[in-house]
């Protein structure tokens, strides 16, 4: 049979462009710049690196706020290399004071402290504050964002690009949940003492409360840090660090359909990831250091030591298996000072709690001694934070031991 053609009318043609539009505007709407977000998921044993579990962890995502982790990577850097202080006063401008929501809402020529700008990022994740940070760091937001893409290529972060300080949408933004999980774990090794910022789930600024976004640190037993991103190229985001029973993991997830659903995910592989790790002997894989010997509140010991003796055992049951941490320093008498002035100062919560210093060695070999407050019941523990932070006290509420060796000292 011969085929036939029939010629293309007026009415054919416009069908055909119709046609020709949809699928060039299809096509326009999936390009790589306006993506539908991928899920993406991974956790990681904190301590090793070993990944507990891995779902497309090397897919490009946009970060969304999640960018300010590495924002406050750098605030972190210039404290510690003597650049600001947590003091100093930051500057906005009308390009900083002019991003869109979520900010803080400070004027053209306003400032703000650099502690306070630490908080605004962690707690409210404000872009306002973010862009003054990067503007006040390099001079212009786009100079910051080179450097953070440096500072990710030094932490292993390859598949990480960053173009701007907040995570509001930029097409070239891109970053993965592994490349995320390094720079949680990242910031955990080279500024512990600075970690109790990811804690915070409220910032007071201004006759203000602001809230935190991240509603896992109120709800999953043992989380005690990092942040959440949203826009809406990225779906919901979500890096958490949870500790139980002294081991630590990292989670991570991108492009959930909603935050109660980025919640429950991220819930779940935390979930199955503390499960293998009970299935090992505890202290064989974390490495934790171990506290030196302090004096402890009276009572909370099994028996008095005469000085001489062995090491005494302190036990704490189920209810009393909290603690706060107050800082971390370069003494360890700094660090007993600080625990020592935090029990004094909210006597009625801390009075009975057994005061530690737990050294923590970083890569670089320096050692900080972290001053901590054990025994405490987990409401206790973040009432007293709570009042603590009022006091200009920096504190984060972290999960105890269930028993802990104390060096005999003389009665006295």
């Amino acid at each position: 049979m011969t085929e036939t053609t029939r010629p293309i009318t007026r009415r054919g043609g416009l069908r055909l462009l119709a046609a020709a539009a949809l699928v060039l505007l299809t096509a326009l709407v999936l390009s790589p710049g306006q993506a539908v977000a991928k899920y993406a998921s991974l956790v990681i044993d904190a301590e090793t690196g070993e990944v507990l579990h891995a779902v497309n962890a090397d897919t490009r995502n946009y970060p969304a706020s999640l960018t300010k982790m590495m924002t406050l990577y750098k605030m972190f850097e210039a404290v510690e290399n003597g650049r600001w202080s947590m003091n100093t006063r930051l500057r906005m401008s009308a390009r900083a004071a002019g991003q869109p929501p979520s900010k803080l809402g400070l004027k053209p020529g306003q400032t703000i402290s650099v502690r306070d700008a630490i908080l605004a990022l962690s707690v409210k994740s404000a872009n306002d504050i973010a862009a003054a940070v990067a503007e006040n760091y390099s001079g212009k937001e786009w100079k910051f964002a080179r450097e953070m893409t440096a500072t990710a290529r030094r932490l292993g972060m390859n598949r990480t690009t960053f173009r701007n300080a907040s995570g509001l949408p930029h097409s070239a933004q891109m970053s993965t949940a592994r490349d995320m999980a390094k720079l949680a774990r990242a910031l955990l090794r080279d500024f512990p003492q600075y970690y109790h910022f990811f804690s915070r789930t409220r910032f007071d600024f201004g006759g203000v409360s602001h809230k935190t976004h991240n509603k896992l640190l109120l709800s999953y037993d043992g989380a005690d840090g990092f942040k959440t991103g949203y826009i809406r190229a990225s779906g919901f985001n979500l890096v958490t660090s949870a500790k139980r029973d002294g081991r630590r993991v990292i989670g991570v997830v991108f492009g959930a359909n909603s935050s109660s659903a980025r919640n429950r995910l991220m819930a779940k592989h935390l979930d199955r990831a503390f499960a293998e790790l009970g299935s090992a002997p505890v202290l064989a894989k974390a490495n934790i250091p171990a506290p030196a010997p302090l004096p402890t509140a009276p009572g909370r010991e099994e028996e008095q030591g005469d000085g001489d003796g062995p090491p005494r055992i302190v036990e704490f049951d189920k209810k009393s298996r909290w603690g706060i941490q107050v800082g971390a320093f370069a003494q360890s008498e700094q660090a007993e000072n600080m625990a020592m002035k935090a029990r004094n100062t909210v006597p009625s919560l801390l009075d009975g709690g057994v005061i530690s210093v737990v050294p923590l060695t970083k890569k670089n070999g320096k050692v900080l001694h972290r001053a901590r407050v054990y025994g405490l019941s987990k409401r206790d523990a973040y009432r007293a934070c709570k009042l603590l932070e009022r006091r200009h006290i920096p504190c984060m509420e972290l999960r105890g031991p269930e028993t802990l060796e104390m060096a005999s000292l003389p009665d006295s």
